[in-house]
């Protein structure tokens, strides 16, 4: 008898901070095995092999690939696996089977083989991902300033007359906060009110200038990584081939911010029912030999274009006025 083939194998994976748990299916759906790694490089590694050991590896499904699950789904792309986002189980399906890592991946997988999860998983290797990471710094900069001059205009309501005649020649919080900085109070004269409100204003003065650089220094890193065209990508309007022997076309990528492409797509929406000349591109794309889906994909992408160069010029207007 001729020996059997190797069968393909259907992984899923239940990813956590510090480790993650592995579930192999066959085609079939019968379990192979079930098997936990710690979420290292070595681990991530050896959740391959050990995938491989069962045959070859036609897709394995990642619960939480923009965040714990992230490093897991680079290592199996780099190593040929094609991977699929696979959601959180069901809570009918806890409720039926309880709830433990283990089950959670069988359900990953069993979502992948079943089809009813196919999205590729989250891009965290490009631009777009650059962006995120340093937009997250920079808004939690922002947050904490913001709090802080909130925390120091408390303060200066019920500070000594003569202190807040001090900060009377500013009018804005942010302006007080640079005066603050400026305070030098006594330290050997913290029980007296007046000069523990002076050390807590200028603590909090302080705070606020050393936020605010490092909001404005993230901001200019930001600026390096904002071309058009990544523009585009994070708006998820930035195309990617989709072509098929003589079929050429291209479709949106899905890995950009789901709001900021709704937001494009109802842009699209109301222009091609009020703005003749958005119906005249469309239907000039239509008569190319695209289709109307296709046309409005095109459009997406034309109105990203006219979105970044009018807030590049909103920007600069603000920073002359500054």
């Amino acid at each position: 008898m001729m020996p059997e083939p190797p069968r393909a194998v259907i992984g899923g994976i239940g990813c956590r901070t510090d480790f993650h748990v592995a579930a192999a299916l066959d085609p079939l759906g019968r379990m192979l095995g079930s098997e936990s790694f710690p979420a290292t490089v070595a681990g991530y590694d050896s959740t391959c092999r050990w995938l491989a050991s069962f045959g070859p590896i036609a897709a394995v499904g990642v619960e939480s690939t923009g965040s714990c699950g992230a490093a897991l789904a680079r290592s199996l792309t780099e190593q040929g696996c094609a991977v699929i986002e696979a959601d959180q189980p069901h809570r009918h399906l806890r409720a039926r089977r309880g709830k433990n890592d283990a089950i959670d991946a069988e359900a990953a997988a069993r979502k992948v083989l079943s089809g009813e999860a196919a999205a590729a998983a989250t891009d965290t290797t490009g631009v777009v991902e650059a962006i995120r990471q340093l937009s997250v710094a920079r808004n939690s900069a922002v947050k904490a300033r913001s709090a802080a001059l909130c925390q120091l205009g408390g303060l200066l309501v019920a500070a000594p007359a003569d202190l807040r005649a001090q900060l009377d020649c500013r009018r804005t919080l942010g302006g007080k906060a640079a005066v603050c900085a400026r305070l030098r109070p006594d330290p050997g004269r913290l029980a007296d009110p007046a000069q523990a409100a002076k050390t807590a204003l200028a603590s909090l003065g302080r705070r606020i200038a050393q936020l605010g650089a490092e909001a404005d220094e993230l901001e200019d890193e930001l600026d390096r990584l904002s071309p058009e065209a990544s523009f585009a990508h994070l708006c998820g309007a930035a195309p990617v081939p989709a072509s098929s022997g003589r079929t050429s076309r291209h479709r949106l990528n899905f890995a950009g911010n789901r709001d900021a492409n709704r937001a494009l797509h109802m842009i699209v929406i109301v222009r091609l029912r009020c703005c003749e000349r958005t119906r005249s591109y469309l239907n000039r794309r239509v008569a190319e030999g695209k289709t109307k889906k296709e046309a409005i994909r095109c459009l997406k992408r034309f109105v990203a274009r006219e979105i970044y160069r009018t807030l590049r010029a909103d920007l600069a207007t603000l920073k002359t006025r500054t």
